[in-house]
């Protein structure tokens, strides 16, 4: 793009494409993972009663964007933790995050610009595991462009995609805290960064792709250090997420629908009175009629005895 030519940006872009995360970048996203596991409800109490069970849950939190994504691509699952180095390097982390003693490395990250400077390399390396994700899918499927969103989405979020999994680990069954019913920052801005990335190797998107890992990275390291400078906890794509909910997935209100369901049920009931007041013979044809003709002719026995009694006295009369 000529911009970044003019703005002095392509070689940086470059610098970025050609960055390694390791070791600096990584051990900041083991870091930052661990320390988000360490202050989950009960984690502590799970990491004194089962080091293994706290273990593998640091595991899952640190490797489960390649967990996942080698599932949904029929690898195994147990790929990412084939390198050596950065299990031990997650371990360790793990370790002196739970047990160094006096709690020395928690309280040191936890300091806020220690954990800021930690959470902005952390997001650094969400480009590359979703742009990871995203060649990786590409190779397999050249046109599947929903299959490089989906994979791309699962290398870079799936640590929160399988938070449930990683809740069984620790005893805990919570499936209200499902990602896919309420998405927090991290996996929205996961999704966005599939979907950019994919239409770009699909040539949808006419940019480069240095050029989109630099104004991507910026743009995920800019928006967490201001939410965390901020104390913000809402998203910054809720007024869009809003106005999109309302116009295209808000369906008919509740009090409209309930309204309609008590007016039909009233006009049922009254409708079902009004048939049990009736009998059902009387709704045939002629019933009327042939009644009305039936109770004449028969008359009532009171009636019939007062006109058998009247004859009989004009009988008497006459014969007199």
């Amino acid at each position: 793009m000529d911009l970044f030519r003019v703005l002095n940006l392509d070689e940086v872009s470059h610098g970025l494409a050609g960055l390694s995360m390791f070791p600096y970048f990584d051990t900041a996203h083991y870091t930052v993972s661990v320390m988000a596991l360490r202050e989950q409800p009960g984690a502590l109490e799970v990491a004194r009663r089962s080091p293994f069970a706290c273990w593998f849950s640091s595991m899952l939190y640190c490797f489960g964007g390649g967990i996942l994504s080698g599932l949904m691509m029929a690898e195994a699952p147990i790929a990412p933790l084939s390198n050596s180095i950065n299990v031990l390097m997650a371990s360790v982390i793990w370790y002196l995050v739970f047990y160094c003693p006096q709690d020395m490395v928690y309280s040191c990250t936890a300091l806020f610009p220690v954990h800021l400077v930690l959470t902005g390399m952390k997001e650094v390396t969400r480009t590359w595991k979703v742009l990871g994700g995203v060649a990786e899918a590409h190779s397999k499927y050249k046109d599947g462009l929903l299959v490089m969103i989906a994979i791309g989405w699962a290398k870079g979020a799936g640590g929160g995609l399988i938070s449930n999994f990683e809740q069984l680990v620790r005893g805990v069954w919570k499936p209200e805290t499902n990602e896919l019913l309420k998405m927090t920052y991290p996996t929205k801005i996961t999704l966005i960064g599939a979907v950019l990335f994919a239409l770009q190797q699909t040539q949808y998107l006419a940019i480069q792709k240095h050029h989109l890992m630099l104004l991507y990275t910026v743009f995920t390291v800019v928006n967490k250090t201001s939410m965390m400078l901020t104390g913000s906890s809402s998203s910054p794509f809720a007024p869009i997420e809003s106005v999109v909910h309302r116009t295209f997935f808000a369906g008919p209100s509740p009090s409209f629908t309930s309204e309609n369901k008590t007016s039909v049920v009233k006009k049922g009931t009254g409708e079902s009175l009004n048939r049990a007041a009736v009998p059902e013979t009387s709704k045939a044809p002629g019933f009327s009629s042939k009644t009305a003709a039936h109770n004449r002719g028969k008359g009532s026995p009171k009636k019939a005895k007062v006109q058998s009694e009247s004859t009989e006295t004009e009988s008497c009369k006459k014969s007199d």
